[in-house]
């Protein structure tokens, strides 16, 4: 059996190859133009593959060639700033060399492998080195050190390193066992980087949203799920997490998205600046474009090379925000390839191992002891689009199943113009318990209780609500007229965030928690007040009220909260004298 084959049927990205000899996720070259492939199945001489690229055209007797190497992405310096698509085939590079339409077959560096970077060792002649340690450094932008790593799996005593102008594919050491080292790096995709332990989640992912800081936190090496129909905020959430969350590298993933909202991205992100440094956000972000217009193939393994790019920073000792938009097209793209294979399908036509393949996505997030002894994160987010905003369909509920974290969008705030649309009646999160202790410590004692505090207002409005809708509000009594009045608060108040206003986009976690004190504080005034007689009317419509609500788009509001919570409860009080 030969490395080479012949094509013996075609069924849309699925070919089938008869004749060579392969292995399982072998990379093979298919037809006279050497569209790139992945071996996906075994049958006795046939070899059933994936191909990446746009088959039409192509014809049976065509050659099949297998290179003998697995899916893998290339990691070194240059990794930042780029564009790749599915593949990790770089489309700027692309652009430059052929225009806006990629030509079939071809290939191209996944960064510039000549490009000179300044590698400066942390070790010395003579050390023992072994796989995953840091030996070297090298500014690969503005911001970000690339921590150079000994490969995993391999391991010695140095016999040689060097400092000085390299291009990755150059050796900088070498073992007393003859084994030369660059910067340069091949990881399969389809494998977990390897690690020493993995952290229980104890610390949050501070995003800068109010809603998700403060009542669904998610914790730095944690995943979550964002369902919701179209139009309800996915993308622009996703994006603003990527600017604000204090993650210290983005990897994005645009998969199977609409070309024009990939566009926009594509656009948009070269030109946001990095609220933390000034700088631009794309010094610390790697984005993957795979519109739903490009094969399905290439879209499936998107996911994977996004998150084996988000293992390698955190290996680094970074903490990474993987953004995954969306999981639902990558679940249709295992469906249209399931199909072509014949094999069974299982609910609403999905393979029947939907839910392990996003299972072991999201199992590969996590805080983690990394091999160099520091301490890495990947967290991951994804968003899924279910037909219809149904989230009792296959690919949500596999999501549901594996998330700790769920942020439901919902299509009718977001016609009521409330941003972000995310329900606070059925989104919810696992980690509190194991991030109370971190709030505790980093902001105040009380936290979790004025969270919970929170929350049950909320949860007694929706039951109110109810009420109201039969008997109007003017029926209730007082006190839970007020209740209505200060749920309605938290929700314009606290809850709504303008993500395109330049001070409320991102709010500090203190912040937060003082503006979450300030509606309580306003809860207590006013009931002590009207105890004491005063109008439900004279309490809601202080100056110093509206005055606290507008606030918030302003410059310093941190500083001057306090005081303007002082003088609302005083001209609170004040309403007494007057009656």
């Amino acid at each position: 059996m030969s490395k080479e084959g012949q094509i013996y049927r075609i069924s849309g990205p699925v070919v089938t190859a008869k004749g060579m000899s392969a292995a399982m996720y072998d990379v093979v070259r298919v037809g006279h133009e050497g569209l790139m492939g992945e071996v996906i199945e075994l049958h006795g001489d046939q070899a059933v593959i994936q191909v990446y690229e746009d088959t039409s055209g192509i014809r049976p007797g065509e050659p099949v060639l297998n290179t003998g190497e697995t899916l893998s992405v290339a990691l070194g310096p240059g990794l930042l700033t780029q564009i790749y698509d599915g593949i990790q085939r770089p489309l700027q590079t692309l652009e430059e060399q052929m225009g806006f339409f990629i030509t079939r077959g071809v290939d191209a560096d996944a960064f510039d492998m000549e490009k000179i970077w300044t590698f400066e060792p942390v070790v010395a002649v003579g050390d023992a080195v072994e796989g995953g340690q840091v030996i070297g450094h090298v500014q690969e932008t503005e911001t970000i050190v690339h921590k150079i790593m000994m490969p995993p799996g391999t391991s010695g005593t140095l016999k040689s390193i060097e400092s000085g102008d390299f291009n990755v594919t150059q050796t900088i050491a070498t073992l007393e066992d003859g084994t030369e080292v660059q910067m340069l790096q091949k990881w399969p995709v389809r494998s977990p980087r390897p690690y020493k332990t993995k952290y229980a989640p104890d610390t949050p992912l501070v995003t800068g949203m109010r809603i998700l800081d403060f009542l669904f936190p998610l914790a730095k090496g944690g995943a979550a799920g964002i369902p919701g129909p179209f139009g309800s905020g996915k993308t622009v959430t996703q994006q603003s997490l990527a600017k604000y969350s204090d993650a210290q590298i983005v990897v994005y993933i645009g998969c199977g998205e609409r070309g024009n909202e990939m566009t926009e991205v594509l656009d948009e992100f070269p030109h946001l600046i990095d609220p933390n440094t000034g700088k631009p956000l794309m010094n610390r972000t790697v984005m993957i474009a795979n519109t739903s217009n490009m094969p399905v193939a290439a879209r499936e393994a998107s996911v994977y090379t996004g998150i084996t790019i988000a293992e390698y920073f955190r290996d680094m000792g970074y903490d990474v925000a993987l953004m995954a938009d969306s999981t639902s097209r990558w679940a249709e793209a295992m469906r249209e390839i399931s199909s072509r294979l014949e094999e069974m399908p299982g609910e609403e036509g999905y393979p029947a191992y939907l839910s392990s393949r996003i299972a072991e996505f999201y199992e590969r997030a996590g805080r983690v002891n990394t091999l160099s002894g520091e301490d890495g994160s990947v967290t991951a987010i994804g968003a899924v689009s279910p037909p219809g905003g149904d989230i009792s369909e296959p690919v949500s509920q596999g999501t549901l199943r594996i998330v700790k974290v769920f942020w439901g969008l919902d299509a009718g705030l977001a016609r009521q113009r409330h941003f972000p649309a995310i329900n606070w009646l059925t989104s919810y999160s696992l980690y509190p318990p194991s991030l109370d202790q971190w709030y505790r410590d980093n902001i105040n004692q009380d936290f979790p209780e004025i969270r919970t505090a929170i929350s049950g207002l909320l949860q007694i409005e929706a039951e109110l609500q109810e009420i109201v809708q039969l008997v109007g509000s003017d029926a209730l009594p007082t006190d839970q007229q007020l209740t209505l009045e200060v749920a309605r608060m938290i929700r314009e108040y606290f809850l709504q965030q303008n993500g395109f206003d330049p001070v409320d986009a991102y709010c500090d976690i203190n912040l937060q928690y003082k503006m979450a004190k300030a509606v309580l504080s306003f809860q207590d005034a006013a009931k002590t007040a009207m105890a004491s007689g005063a109008a439900l009317n004279d309490v809601v419509n202080v100056p110093a009220r509206s005055a606290l609500l507008r606030g918030r788009f302003e410059q310093g509001y941190a500083d001057r909260i306090d005081g303007m919570v002082k003088a609302m409860v005083a001209e609170i009080e004040a309403t007494l004298e007057e009656n």
